[in-house]
């Protein structure tokens, strides 16, 4: 039988900080993503608002096909320096700049000149994976529905 135990504690004027009892920090860490200054130093944000163009005309299809969400993390320098959502599971289909409102089914970690050379067609996607240019976690074959609408797009 579970029991419940209030552990409050009770304090009493004059029980305040002593002097000198605290010590100053220093300056605080860098947020895990920090936000961008100026998105327009990647190449990849023209492609990403291209991209998402095409999913908002063409997102009913793309939904009833690829039935997933994926997040993208470009990185730059081993850091993330912004990420991309494609959700292509839910009501028309949507692509946003920043992490997935909801659990995305597979997340890509991409450095930025990768990811260009992904989408322009100079490198194939599973041998750059099994080479470890970029991560991939969760659903590791939904990538191939990602290539796919990669390509619908490069068609459009």
């Amino acid at each position: 039988m579970w029991k419940r135990i209030d552990h409050q504690l009770k304090i009493k004027a004059g029980d305040g900080p002593q002097a000198g009892q605290f010590k100053e920090l220093g300056p605080g860490r860098e947020p895990a993503m920090p936000h961008p200054l100026s998105l327009s130093e990647f190449h990849t944000v023209p492609v990403f608002e291209d991209i998402s163009q095409h999913v908002k005309e063409v997102g009913d299809q793309l939904v009833k096909k690829v039935n997933a969400i994926f997040q993208l993390d470009i990185t730059k320098d081993g850091k993330t320096v912004h990420q991309w959502t494609i959700d292509l599971k839910n009501g028309s289909g949507d692509m946003y700049l920043g992490p997935a409102r909801l659990p995305a089914d597979t997340v890509f970690t991409i450095p930025e000149p990768v990811f260009m050379d992904l989408i322009l067609g100079k490198m194939n996607p599973q041998k750059a994976f099994l080479a470890g240019k970029f991560k991939v976690s969760g659903k590791v074959l939904l990538g191939q529905k990602l290539e796919r609408v990669f390509k619908d797009w490069a068609k459009w």
